[in-house]
C-alpha cells in the first residue's frame, strides 16, 4: 500500500536530487552515499506535523530481509527529522531497495538487541561509530520488517 497524500521534497538539494535520480532509475542510479560507494534506500514516512509525505536516502544495513534505519544524524545533538515520523507512525513506511517501494513495519530496538544491530549498523558505515563518540545521545536504532499478512 503506497502511501497518499502530497509528497513534499527535503528542504535540501542533495537529498531532492538523490530522491529523484534513484526512483526515475529503479534504485539504478543515486544509490550510494555521496562518493563513498556504499549503498543507500530510500525510507518513506508520513510528516508527523505536516501530513506530507516524505522521502529520505539512508545507508544500507540489511540482514535477512530487514533493515536498521540509524538516526545518527551525523552525530548532531538532536535525532533527524524522519525518526519523529518513524515513531509518530511504525506502520506508515515504505522503504525501496531496488525498482520498487514496499511496505515495512519499524520498531526501536534496545539492550541486546540494539547491540546486535548497531555491530551491523557500524560493519556497513564505519562512521557511525564516531558520529556515536560526537553525542551525548544514544543514536537510536529502528528495524524494519516486512509485515506478515
Amino acid at each position: 500500500m503506497a502511501l497518499e497524500g502530497e509528497y513534499e521534497p527535503s528542504p535540501s538539494e542533495w537529498v531532492r536530487d538523490q530522491v529523484a535520480e534513484y526512483e526515475s532509475s529503479g534504485g539504478q542510479r543515486a544509490n550510494t552515499l555521496m562518493d563513498t560507494g556504499l549503498p543507500i534506500i530510500i525510507v518513506t514516512t508520513r510528516g508527523n506535523k505536516s501530513g506530507k509525505v516524505r522521502k529520505t536516502p539512508v545507508m544500507k544495513v540489511e540482514h535477512e530481509g530487514e533493515y536498521a534505519l540509524v538516526a545518527s544524524k551525523g552525530g548532531a545533538p538532536a535525532h533527524p527529522v524522519w525518526y519523529y515520523n518513524l515513531i509518530s507512525d511504525p506502520e506508515g513506511v515504505m522503504i525501496q531497495d531496488g525498482p520498487a517501494p514496499f511496505d515495512v513495519v519499524v520498531r526501536q530496538v534496545s539492550g541486546d538487541e540494539r547491540t546486535v544491530w548497531w555491530d551491523r549498523a557500524v560493519a556497513a558505515y564505519p562512521p557511525y561509530a564516531e558520529y556515536q563518540v560526537k553525542t551525548t545521545r544514544k543514536i537510536p536504532v529502528l528495524v524494519a520488517t516486512v509485515p506478515k499478512h
